[in-house]
């Protein structure tokens, strides 16, 4: 199976830590991941904008740069959600692009998608000594339905302590522009998910999505409350590395 690495512009500009993680979880489990150089963004922030003509270079991009893999896979539920829920609406007009994102899109994972849906693996081998409390984004929940996969991954990985998130399907009050736009909402919400995640007694608050564990992050670092933590990290770590 030839994997393509889709690192998404949060990531790449500052968590590459995360993408480095996805590598090692696939090579660990025997895949080879390809990093083509030619990706950009997805256009997920022009289009929820509002700047459709703006995204649809990206999304022509995004089609011819991993049009020859066989699985696209991302740390993100928001960028995949972008991808397979938004390209197909984008590209309606184009009968020529709508064909080149029919081809690609459903070929776009988050990790723990292609790791359990795709690979058949929920064990791959990680070990992390520590209590985790694990946050489910609004895209990953309501958008991919990832369901428990992410939990499951977590769950196998040795020493481990995994404690449940009161009001884990809650918003952070992130959503992107919203959070500008929508300030004392958006403070208001993270105030509530900080409060929970502190009520656990974590040590670290995992997600699938940098961006909402950016603002919740930011919020924890305020407080003598848990680390944000991207679970690739998680399921990327060993024995060795405690």
């Amino acid at each position: 199976m030839r994997i393509a690495l889709f690192i998404t512009c949060v990531n790449d500009l500052v968590f590459p830590g995360t993408g480095r993680a996805v590598v090692r979880i696939l090579e660990r489990l025997g895949h080879t991941v390809d990093f083509p150089p030619e990706q950009t963004c997805c256009g997920q922030a022009h289009a929820n904008s509002g700047y459709r003509a703006e995204a649809m270079p990206l999304v022509r991009r995004f089609v011819d740069t991993f049009a020859g893999y066989d699985a696209i896979v991302t740390p993100s539920g928001s960028c995949t959600a972008m991808v397979r829920e938004a390209y197909p609406r984008l590209a309606a007009g184009d009968h020529g692009l709508a064909a080149q994102v029919a081809a690609v899109a459903p070929r776009v994972f988050e990790l723990s998608e292609l790791l359990v849906d795709v690979l058949g693996v929920t064990d791959v081998g990680a070990h992390f000594p520590h209590r985790v409390t694990y946050h489910p984004t609004c895209h990953g929940l309501r958008m991919l339905h990832l369901g428990d996969k992410p939990e499951r991954l977590l769950r196998a990985v040795g020493g481990i302590e995994l404690t449940e998130l009161p009001g884990a399907d809650e918003c952070c009050g992130f959503g992107g522009t919203f959070a500008l736009k929508n300030a004392g909402v958006s403070a208001a919400m993270l105030a509530d998910k900080c409060d929970a995640a502190c009520g656990t007694g974590a040590d670290f608050l995992a997600a699938a999505d940098n961006s909402c564990l950016a603002h919740i992050g930011g919020g924890l670092s305020r407080r003598d409350g848990p680390r944000a933590i991207h679970y690739a990290e998680i399921l990327a770590a060993t024995k060795e590395d405690s």
